[in-house]
């Protein structure tokens, strides 16, 4: 998993409450390899039936090419708990997601993919998305080590992330690699729990 510390990129307006999964990607895209899942991020928005780009949706539009960010609306990711949904933004280019908030799933599967949601308060999300709308530069910084994002007018808001899930993200780690990470405290745990209950472990088999 690739880690996030930094990032200062092109950031694109969403701020439609409620985007589901099913609307980031559809259910029968999320067996395609991960690498070709962001063609068919927003698939519905982004083109018109004959398949040609819908030169009104956001992502089409020159402005915000190559965005790397989305200021969304309130409960983005809400719907099916379809881990796809990250892949699919992912493949598409997007490391961080700025939202007043997110499905519980979605939310985890991001920093499971090392992807950044960032919860605003909504006022200030609104103003963001605004912002993105009319700055000369529709860019933001979300600065992870500092827990801090810089808006185009130049104010810094801060924003919190739980230690564990920071530290996870700053460092590359998936859950996995985060709990070998404490590999002498789980074995350690686990010699003194092995004494206390016995019964609670299968017996060792040997070759």
């Amino acid at each position: 998993m690739g880690s996030f510390t930094r990032l200062t990129a092109v950031a694109a307006p969403l701020p439609r409450p409620n985007i589901d999964t099913d609307v980031i990607i559809r259910i029968e895209k999320v067996l395609l390899p991960r690498h070709q899942q962001g063609r068919w991020a927003f698939a519905a928005w982004r083109y018109r039936a004959d398949g040609s780009p819908e030169p009104d949706f956001v992502l089409n539009q020159p402005r915000y090419a190559g965005a790397q960010i989305l200021v969304a609306g309130p409960n983005f990711g809400c719907g099916s708990s379809r881990e796809a949904a990250v892949w699919a933004l992912m493949a598409a280019g997007i490391r961080c997601v700025v939202a007043p908030g997110f499905g519980p799933i979605f939310q985890a599967n991001c920093f499971q993919n090392g992807m950044l949601p960032v919860v605003l308060e909504a006022p200030l999300a609104e103003d963001l998305a605004r912002q993105l709308e009319t700055a000369a530069s529709p860019a933001l910084t979300v600065d992870l080590e500092a827990c801090e994002l810089t808006a185009p007018d130049g104010r810094r808001h801060p924003f919190r992330i739980e230690a564990m899930r920071r530290e996870a993200l700053l460092q590359g780690l998936d859950p996995i690699a985060l709990a070998l990470r404490r590999g002498a405290a789980i074995d350690a745990f686990q010699s003194r729990d092995r004494g206390l209950r016995p019964w609670v472990y299968l017996p060792e088999v040997r070759a």
